[in-house]
C-alpha cells in the first residue's frame, strides 16, 4: 500500500512539472555591422549629424562621409605643407593627417580643429595642429594653433591627439618624434619645457594661450600642460568626472592609460612600465623631479589609440565604461571604472581582431570604430539579442 501511494505522488509530481512554464532569457551580445569600406587609413572621426561625420584618412585626405547614400567627399582647400604620403608606401613613417575636432558652436561659426604633419623643404616634418572654417566643402581661413618646431626627418612619434575639456580649452598632444633612445639630446626631449615635442598643450578655443597654464620656468612653452610624454595619439573626456584620459604608447611594452594632471610629469624615457628599446641608453639623474605613475599600463604590447568613454543605451551595462583601440593584434578593450580606479578590463572580439585606430560615438550614441588599413572600414557595434 505504502509502495502504490508512493507511485502516486511521483506521478503528480511530474504532472506538476509538466505544467511548470518554461523559462527564456534574453541576452544581448555585441556584433559588428561594416557600414563603409575603401578608406586610406582612417584616423579620427567627427559626426556633423547622426549620418554624416568628417574623416581623416591618414595616408589620404580629409573627407566628408555619408553613412546612409554610402558617399564621400574630399574636403578642399588643406593645408599645401601636407607631408606627401609616404606611408602608403613605406609603413614605417607615420606622417600624414591626424585629428579632426568640431567646435562646440560649429553649428553657427563652422569652425574645425585638426592635426597633421607638415613639411618644410630642406628642414624636415613635425607635427601642426590649425583650425579653420568648414563652408561648402571647403576650408577657408585657416590659422596655425601649434607646430611643434623644430622639423626633423624622423618619421615617427607626432602624437596628433585632441579634445576639448569640460574647461571649454583646446587640448593637443605631441610626440616625442625618436625611435631610439640613444638619439636623446643630454635633457631628454620629453622633459625638456623649452620644446614643445613630447608634451601636451592647453590653448583657448581661439588659438590663444590660457593664462592659468602651469608655469614651468622663465624659458618654458607656455602652451605646455604636462610633459615626459613618448606619443600620445587619444586623448578623451569622462563624463561623469570631467577629466581627461590619454593613452601613451610606449616601446617594448609600457603602453599606458593616465589621468592628465597640470603641470605632470609622465616620467618619458627617465620611467617606463616597459623596457627601452636602446639597451645602453642611460636617461640622466632628474634632481627634484616627482613623476606621476600611470593609472594603468598592460603587460604586453598593444599600441593603444583613440579612445572614448561610451554613454549610449544599447549596451546598459557599458554605460560610462572606457573603450580603448589598439593596433598591435588587433585588440579592443572594454574598461569599467569607479572615479580614478580601473576595476575590470575585457578583451572584445577576440574572434574577429582588427587595426583599431578610432573610437567614436554618434550624436544619438551610436558606437562606432576605424580600422587602419589601406582598405579601412568604419565599423558599427550594435546589439544583437539572443534567446537562451
Amino acid at each position: 500500500m505504502r509502495y502504490l501511494l508512493f507511485l502516486g505522488f511521483l506521478t503528480l509530481l511530474g504532472c506538476h512539472q509538466k505544467k511548470r512554464p518554461i523559462q527564456h532569457h534574453t541576452a544581448v551580445v555585441p556584433i559588428k555591422e561594416v557600414v563603409f569600406e575603401g578608406l586610406n587609413r582612417p584616423w579620427s572621426m567627427a559626426f556633423l549629424s547622426e549620418d554624416e561625420a568628417l574623416v581623416t584618412e591618414k595616408n589620404g585626405n580629409l573627407l566628408k562621409i555619408d553613412l546612409r547614400s554610402k558617399t564621400k567627399k574630399i574636403i578642399k582647400g588643406f593645408p599645401t605643407d601636407l607631408t606627401d604620403s609616404i606611408g602608403a608606401i613605406h609603413i614605417g613613417d607615420n606622417s600624414g593627417i591626424y585629428e579632426v575636432l568640431l567646435h562646440p558652436d560649429f553649428s553657427t561659426n563652422r569652425r574645425i580643429y585638426f592635426s597633421y604633419a607638415a613639411k618644410k623643404r630642406g628642414v624636415g616634418k613635425t607635427t601642426k595642429f590649425v583650425m579653420a572654417q568648414l563652408e561648402n566643402d571647403s576650408l577657408t581661413d585657416i590659422q596655425p594653433i601649434l607646430v611643434a618646431e623644430p622639423f626633423t626627418y624622423i618619421n615617427y612619434h607626432y602624437g596628433g591627439g585632441m579634445t576639448i575639456g569640460p574647461d571649454q580649452k583646446l587640448y593637443l598632444t605631441v610626440g616625442e618624434r625618436l625611435f631610439w633612445e640613444h638619439d636623446e639630446p643630454p635633457l631628454p626631449i620629453a622633459q625638456d619645457v623649452t620644446d614643445p615635442r613630447g608634451k601636451i598643450h592647453r590653448f583657448n578655443l581661439d588659438g590663444s594661450i590660457p593664462q592659468d597654464n602651469p608655469k614651468l620656468g622663465p624659458n618654458a612653452v607656455p602652451s605646455i600642460y604636462a610633459l615626459g610624454i613618448r606619443n600620445t595619439q587619444g586623448i578623451t573626456v569622462q563624463p561623469e568626472t570631467g577629466r581627461l584620459w590619454f593613452t601613451e604608447h610606449g616601446t617594448i611594452q609600457g603602453d599606458e592609460l593616465n589621468i592628465l594632471q597640470p603641470g605632470a610629469n609622465y616620467g618619458w624615457p627617465n620611467v617606463t612600465t616597459g623596457r627601452l628599446r636602446s639597451q645602453d641608453y642611460k636617461p640622466p639623474k632628474l634632481e627634484g623631479v616627482i613623476f606621476t605613475n600611470p593609472t594603468w599600463f598592460w603587460h604586453h604590447t598593444v599600441a593603444p589609440t583613440g579612445l572614448h568613454f561610451y554613454t549610449g543605451e544599447e549596451f546598459p551595462a557599458w554605460k560610462n565604461n572606457l573603450f580603448v583601440p589598439g593596433l598591435s593584434q588587433g585588440s579592443l578593450w572594454r574598461f569599467h571604472i569607479e572615479g580614478d580606479t580601473l576595476k575590470s578590463a575585457e578583451e572584445l572580439f577576440l574572434d574577429s581582431r582588427v587595426r583599431s585606430r578610432k573610437v567614436a560615438q554618434s550624436p544619438g550614441r551610436k558606437l562606432y570604430i576605424l580600422t587602419d588599413s589601406e582598405d579601412g572600414q568604419i565599423i558599427r557595434i550594435k546589439p544583437k539579442a539572443i534567446t537562451k
